[in-house]
C-alpha cells in the first residue's frame, strides 16, 4: 500500500499547478464564470492587438509533416 506524502513535502510541480489554477479561477471569476464572456473578451483583445497573434498552422502543411 502507497504511504501519503507528507503535507509539508508537497511537490514543486504540484505548487505550480496550484498557481496556475488559482491565476485561471480569478479570471474566470472577473467573467462571472461564464466561459461565453471571457471568449467574447479574448476575441475583442485579439481585435486590439493582432500584431500579438500568432498565425495557426497550415493544415495541408501538418498533414505533410506527419506523414499523412
Amino acid at each position: 500500500m502507497k504511504e501519503k506524502a507528507e503535507p509539508d513535502l508537497v511537490d514543486e510541480g504540484d505548487e505550480e499547478i496550484a498557481r496556475i489554477r488559482e491565476v485561471r479561477h480569478r479570471i474566470s471569476e472577473e467573467f462571472g464564470h461564464d466561459p461565453y464572456r471571457l471568449v467574447a473578451y479574448y476575441m475583442e483583445l485579439q481585435k486590439e492587438h493582432p500584431e500579438k497573434l500568432v498565425p495557426a498552422p497550415d493544415p495541408e502543411l501538418a498533414r505533410k509533416d506527419r506523414g499523412e
